[in-house]
């Protein structure tokens, strides 16, 4: 076999670049094993390296059964990254693992994926590869909520500290508005209400149909004991 065709099969095999491919089968004296697990140590001393920078940007994916919904989170350092084929093709492969897995990331980062290595045995080599650092963030099984930030299922649900904090800003609002005691009490009250409506899940406008209430489309599936418990909202970078 020739240098070429070992540096192109040890391209196929590992993803590395054909400078790195090259210096290690020279180190290895044309071994390709050898070449394979030189290209894999080097990538993981790459990768810890990069383990200090921020990581903010990226992606969030969404995936799911007839049984679940799953959402994970995947960093990297640049918008750029986030882009990129490779990148998007991983974070696909993994997105189905992890709904497999119930966002379970100990479960997740042991689980082979297509090409037979581990969820981390495949990101180190995307971060030697991509240049970045990549890390995989937050991770949920359960319904998602893409539209908006509710702050609790039910408006009785949100915190009392919230609620103070919002009615105290209101007070300082209507203060110097020159409305009368009685007239400045319902408006507060009307915006106490809408504030308390406009972040709880349930009573926020349903994004398909604004004219109607997350409650309302509820009702309508006419679904016996279905019920929303709980909720998950992602944002990358926090």
């Amino acid at each position: 076999m020739s240098d070429i065709e070992k540096v192109k099969r040890l391209r196929q095999s590992t993803g590395a670049g054909f400078k790195d491919c090259n210096i290690a089968l020279k180190e290895s004296s044309g071994d390709l094993d050898k070449a394979a697990e030189l290209l894999r140590v080097k990538g993981i001393a790459k990768a810890s390296k990069k383990m200090s920078r921020d990581a903010k940007e990226g992606v969030i994916v969404i995936s799911g059964d007839n049984t679940k919904t799953s959402l994970i989170e995947v960093n990297c350092e640049t918008d750029f990254v986030a882009k990129n084929e490779n990148f998007i093709l991983f974070v696909k492969e993994l997105s189905e693992i992890n709904n497999f897995c119930s966002s379970d990331l100990k479960k997740l980062n042991n689980s082979n994926m297509a090409n037979n290595k581990t969820v981390e045995e495949n990101l180190v080599a995307m971060i030697a590869k991509i240049g970045e650092k990549i890390t995989i963030g937050k991770a949920k099984t359960i319904m998602h909520i893409a539209a908006s930030n509710p702050l609790a299922l039910k408006s009785d649900e949100i915190k009392k500290e919230t609620i103070d904090k919002e009615q105290e800003l209101i007070a300082e609002e209507l203060k110097n508005s020159g409305k009368s005691d009685e007239i400045a009490k319902k408006i507060g009250l009307g915006k106490i209400n809408k504030f308390k409506e406009d972040n709880s899940l349930m009573t926020q406008n349903w994004v398909m149909e604004p004219k109607k209430k997350v409650k309302d489309i509820i009702s309508e599936m006419n679904i016996p004991n279905l019920k929303i418990k709980e909720f998950i909202r992602i944002k990358i970078g926090e």
